[in-house]
């Protein structure tokens, strides 16, 4: 069993022990959001910091309400 650090831009985002090691271009999920596996580097006997790159969050909310905001100035 390994312990795997899952970290974007050097900030540990989840840690969890696993059996099998994720391999680089893997999709996965992780607290909702989904993300690539960028790198993997093992640090100790036991330890890996896997790097991973989330996919960006749109919000689409923002743009409606900045309309509704300049029609009701007119």
């Amino acid at each position: 069993m390994y312990a795997v650090h899952f970290m974007e831009k050097n900030i540990i985002v989840l840690t969890q022990v696993l059996r099998d090691i994720p391999a680089v271009e893997d999709e996965l999920k992780i607290k909702g959001r989904k993300g690539k596996v960028i790198s993997v580097q093992e640090t100790e006997e036991n330890g890996i910091h896997v790097q991973v790159e989330f996919e960006q969050i749109v919000d689409k909310n923002k743009a409606a309400i900045k309309e509704l905001g300049k029609k009701k100035r007119k």
